[in-house]
């Protein structure tokens, strides 16, 4: 099971790797929304914000936030690894229920694009 430190860790190298992707995928992330990433295992969910291309003022709150973000995932710690580790696919997580969406049509699209 991963570990909120790798899940963190995780979360970092997603914004590193949209920094530097190419054009397209840069274009997706030209938007800004909140953003939360609620980790079912550990009980935590990580807040931030999708702005200039890279997730920016993440932090860690206990359980559900206070607040609904634009855009909200869900899934496991070990399934968030994977996803920015390459080794999970998004559309196939997201379709088999592993990993769950709650964001506008348009917002779900760019997100195929950055995961």
């Amino acid at each position: 099971m991963a570990t909120i430190e790798e899940c963190r860790s995780a979360l970092d190298q997603l914004s590193a790797n949209l920094a530097k992707a190419e054009r397209g995928v840069r274009d997706a992330t030209a938007f800004e929304r909140s953003l939360s990433c609620r980790i079912k295992d550990l009980g935590v969910t990580f807040t931030g914000r999708l702005a200039d291309g890279r997730i920016q003022d993440v932090t860690t709150v206990g359980g559900a936030p206070v607040g609904k973000a634009q855009i909200r995932l869900t899934m496991t710690g070990d399934d968030l690894v994977a996803l920015v580790g390459g080794a999970l696919n998004f559309a196939r997580a997201w379709g088999s229920g592993r990993v769950r969406v709650q964001a506008s049509v348009r917002d779900v699209l760019r997100l195929r694009a950055l995961l």
